[in-house]
């Protein structure tokens, strides 16, 4: 975990600025140069509205990123082999790859919250950020950066070059981001598309994280948390197994 820690915290033009720069466009373009043109949202601004998801995207990228990332070089450069022989559990393995990745994608959903309040306060037309339901914020957070901290370990297991790695990410878990209602509510889209987005895990992701910071919730949030944590549970579980396994470790 420490070496972990250390790699992505001395990098920091490579794990964080990367993140900042991408959502403060995010935040001028579609926040302000598009949302000046759009109505509010009951009322929150367009800004205050696709802060939350925003947060949901840099969180779900940076943990998935960080734990694929870092088990593919691990095999790829084959000093995976030393943790392999070192005396730890498959859980505390599976442990400290899970939670160093998590812990990044929470940090890079702090700083994009920092930077969406940020431009709220240079607007005096938009009201600032604020946290209605705290413990939503944290609890939605968590369990969204540790499930995707583990769909990353197992990305990494699976992935055969590192294009594999930029697949998944740029054209699975992003795509499914935007068209989880990050930039728009469900409450505008007709049958069947409302329903068919249902089928996207990314909208109780963004749902919930939005319910935290605003108060509002197109879906009981208890029920998505729930869910949310059922998979996250699942897929942890699922890791310790194939490193069990030994799954792209030994082949």
């Amino acid at each position: 975990m420490r070496r972990e820690i250390f790699r992505y915290v001395r990098m920091p033009q490579s794990t964080f600025l990367p993140p900042l720069i991408t959502n403060t466009l995010f935040f001028i373009v579609f926040g302000v140069i598009i949302g000046g043109r759009i109505e509010s949202y009951g009322q929150f601004s367009y800004v205050l509205f696709i802060l939350p998801g925003l947060v949901v995207l840099g969180v779900t990228a940076q943990s998935f990123q960080n734990a694929s990332f870092t088990i593919f070089h691990g095999r790829w450069e084959d000093y995976i082999e030393e943790i392999q022989t070192a005396p730890l559990s498959y859980r505390e393995m599976v442990f400290a790859y899970v939670v160093t990745s998590a812990l990044r994608g929470i940090l890079v959903g702090v700083l994009i919250a920092i930077i969406g309040a940020i431009f709220t306060v240079l607007d005096s037309s938009v009201a600032t950020v604020g946290l209605a339901h705290p413990l939503y914020v944290v609890a939605f957070v968590l369990v969204v950066s540790i499930l995707f901290s583990g769909l990353g370990v197992i990305g990494g297991l699976w992935a055969s070059t590192f294009d594999d790695l930029a697949v998944m990410n740029q054209f699975i878990i992003r795509p499914l981001v935007f068209i989880g209602a990050v930039f728009y509510p469900l409450s505008i889209l007709s049958e069947p598309w409302r329903t068919v987005s249902l089928v996207n895990p990314m909208v109780y992701m963004v749902d919930g994280v939005r319910y935290g910071f605003l108060g509002i919730a197109e879906i009981d949030p208890n029920v998505s948390l729930a869910v949310l944590t059922a998979a996250t549970v699942a897929v942890v579980l699922a890791d310790i197994w194939l490193f069990r396994r030994g799954y792209g470790l030994t082949e």
